[in-house]
């Protein structure tokens, strides 16, 4: 922007807080080596107050740690008493002098809210925002708005550059934006393959999502481009800043569709000073397994039903059974017996305990071992009670006085009794049939590889054909289960039942098999997850406070919601949800958005597209081929756009079918592409399948034979809506077919 009047003040004072950021973490590093210098020896209460410091300087070290990226991004000058002004600076983390004066003003604090909500007709008593421009330490220019003009109404008198008349900036449409100088720069710059965090450009109505309250479910729906993902993120990091306390402890946790996003997300919290919170995908939440194989979409749409929930119940309550002939266990001279009369009195008993269903093993063999003792002890003439009573719930006997006394019996020892019972395998084969140990696994291989127990699990639950279609042949091992996808949600709801098949406890504290819960979790994309995929999220949550992220328009997997209602009625009801929307898009051009409001139209007819921000004077470009020369001309094209682009990323997105053609193609012209599941998405030129698109953007994109896309999608045409809404600045369509009817007007 060249020299401001006031650029060498600001150079000034944000070189002091950088001076005072170095001696705070050389302070804290100082701290740290004192500490660690003291040894592992004392007190007990030492070493905890030692290990306290330890991580409490670890955690200030991360938080100090902002890399090249700029501490002070802006200042805002507000009205003050006796008709003065002051003046904060704005950061990414607050910073106090010496005298604990405020330098730097945390971007989450009350007092920065104006930063990001003034607006002309609503200015917050602010006189000035000021955007500062910065190449790390460096202030390279600033951009002022200003307000409070009498009289003035509309948007804020907007200035930059040497002599405070800056250029009119490239908008689209007449929208209110804050900073539109430092928004545009920030929108227009090259993509790493990395998200960067917009702490210095939230806009009005991401920063209202980003503050709301705590408590509940929070549904943000949001078009391509409209930064749904960064403001969940930077809510994390608020909400983080604003609940401490009960959030350190309690955990966050961030889901998104698969890794290759995850690894486009993961610098985002971490540059915002949060590197505690925890990120997966929803498969990666079951523990122990992962998916092997793939299946047909409508057996991933059935398993993803919450009808599913019943059955897995279902199929848990089959394996509580009595036996169907008198079993006989050899002890002594003897025999005694487990009649079915005894084992349903037993498994109904059972039935009633609270518990998981491993967990009620124990009580099982209990009270199998407490009726065989009273039958050993009469044959022996030593325990006078007939037994004719029902079984309780407590495993005593009603009618009878038998049960307490077992242990008054001179020279008998019940515990000895059980222990030698459980020996002998005749009691275990009947305890297995009554109450078997059970993993979630072997659950779901018995019932998926059996119509009988399939037929017992799904009875009023799924159709005779709905039935036919989970079936699969049994695998020779565990380990050699073909589980997919939609497989993992079923173990989990199996695992919540069953629990641990054997009693351990991991370090954590919590049962191996029970899921870890957190006080707050992020669920982006979320318009792709099934039912039994959202009550996996539901479980996991400690108090139902769930950001949820999403646009029904891209909804590309077998599941497609019609609205958010369908999704929420599966998460935590505790309050009712609040849905809001982002409208605005900033990173997807008006010259994209008009051909992407053509296809979803036809796509997800009354959904309305994002307004964009900026135009770029770049319209799409399509080229036809004959079927021969397509991958050729794709791999030409992208060549053309890393050479336009350069530094960004170009985006290669193709059906999976012709994937490996063009990769070849790509190899040929002297252009290969990365494999981003490999090599992430810095690379210039990446290269994937359309459904592994959703929520990443790269400078130019091209999309390949938008017919086969369509075709070969569960949802056809928002799967083309998501692939042609990746491009910050460039778009190109090569195809040989006719391009599907919305595209092509």
């Amino acid at each position: 922007m060249g020299d401001h009047p006031e650029l060498e003040a600001e150079q000034a004072f944000v070189d002091r807080a950088y001076r005072r950021l170095d001696q705070l973490r050389s302070d804290t590093e100082e701290r740290l080596r004192s500490v660690l210098d003291q040894g592992r020896g004392g007190t007990h209460q030492f070493r905890e107050e030692r290990d306290v410091i330890v991580r409490t300087s670890l955690a200030r070290l991360d938080q100090l740690d902002i890399g090249d990226q700029a501490l002070c991004f802006g200042r805002i000058d507000r009205l003050a008493e006796a008709d003065g002004t002051e003046s904060f600076h704005i950061g990414r983390l607050g910073i106090s002098a010496e005298d604990l004066e405020p330098l730097v003003v945390d971007w989450r604090a009350p007092v920065a809210e104006p930063f990001y909500r003034a607006t002309g007709r609503d200015p917050m008593g602010l006189v000035l925002r000021r955007h500062l421009a910065a190449e790390g330490r460096r202030i390279v220019g600033l951009e002022d708005e200003r307000f409070g003009r009498p009289g003035a109404g509309g948007a804020p008198d907007t200035a930059s550059g040497p002599d405070g008349n800056g250029s009119e900036p490239a908008l689209a449409d007449d929208l209110e934006v804050g900073g539109p100088g430092a928004l545009l720069a920030a929108v227009e710059g090259a993509r790493s393959g990395h998200m960067r965090d917009i702490v210095a450009t939230i806009q009005r109505e991401q920063d209202e999502i980003i503050r709301s309250p705590l408590p509940g479910v929070l549904v943000v729906q949001g078009g391509p481009g409209t930064g749904k993902t960064a403001v969940a993120l930077h809510r994390a990091a608020y909400l983080l800043y604003t609940h401490r306390f009960p959030l350190e402890r309690q955990g966050v946790l961030v889901i998104g569709p698969n890794p290759l996003f995850l690894r486009y997300i993961e610098q985002v919290l971490p540059s915002l000073g949060e590197t505690g919170v925890t990120l997966s995908t929803i498969t990666g939440l079951v523990h122990g397994i992962a998916p092997r194989a793939e299946e047909r979409a409508e057996v991933a749409r059935l398993k993803g039903e919450a009808r599913m929930a019943r059955l897995v119940s279902k199929a848990v309550r089959t394996r509580q059974r009595p036996l169907r002939h008198t079993a006989e266990i050899p002890y002594g001279a003897g025999v005694l017996r487990i009649t079915p009369e005894m084992s349903a009195e037993v498994v109904t008993a059972a039935r009633r305990r609270p518990g998981t269903h491993n967990a009620r093993r124990r009580f099982v063999e209990q009270l199998v071992t407490r009726r065989l003792a009273e039958e050993h002890l009469r044959t022996l003439g030593l325990h006078g009670v007939e037994h004719n009573g029902p079984v309780q719930g407590n495993g005593s006997v009603s009618g009878a006085s038998g049960g307490p006394e077992l242990d008054d019996v001179d020279g008998f020892d019940l515990g000895e009794f059980g222990a030698l019972l459980r020996q002998r395998p005749e009691m275990v084969e009947a305890l297995d049939r009554m109450w078997p140990r059970l993993s979630a696994e072997e659950l779901l291989h018995d019932v998926f590889g059996s119509p009988a127990l399939l037929g017992l699990a799904a009875a009023g639950v799924l159709r005779p054909e709905e039935q036919r279609m989970l079936l699969r042949p049994r695998s020779s091992s565990l380990a050699e289960i073909p589980f997919t996808a939609a497989d993992l949600a079923l173990v989990d709801e199996a695992r919540v039942l069953l629990g641990a098949r054997r009693a351990r406890r991991p370090a954590n504290g919590t049962e191996a098999d029970e899921p870890r819960t957190y006080g707050h979790i992020v669920v982006d994309e979320a318009q792709d997850l099934s039912p039994m995929q959202l009550r996996m999220i539901s479980r996991r949550s400690l108090s139902g406070s769930v950001t949820v992220v999403g646009d029904i328009a891209q909804a590309t997997g077998p599941w497609a919601p019609g609205n958010w209602d369908e999704v929420t009625a599966h998460l935590p009801a505790g309050r009712p949800p609040r849905l809001v929307e982002l409208t605005v898009s900033y990173r997807t051009p008006a010259e994209v958005v008009d051909v992407a409001a053509r296809i979803l139209a036809e796509a997800a007819p009354g959904m309305l597209p994002p307004r964009a921000v900026r135009r770029t004077g770049v319209p799409p470009r399509y080229v036809r081929v004959g079927r021969e020369d397509l991958a050729a001309t794709t791999a030409s094209l992208s060549r053309q756009l890393v050479d336009e682009v350069g530094p960004g990323t170009v985006a290669v997105l193709a059906p999976a079918s012709l994937v490996a053609e063009v990769s070849l193609a790509l190899d040929r012209a002297g252009a290969p592409a990365s494999d981003p599941l490999v090599d992430g998405l810095g690379a210039p030129l990446s290269l994937l399948p359309v459904d592994l698109a959703n929520g990443l953007e790269f400078d130019a994109v091209v999309v390949v034979e938008p017919a086969t896309v369509v075709d070969e999608s569960p949802q056809g045409l928002r799967a083309l809506y998501v692939a042609v809404t990746r491009p910050t600045r460039r778009l190109a369509v090569v195809h040989e077919r006719r391009l599907p009817g919305a595209f092509a007007r």
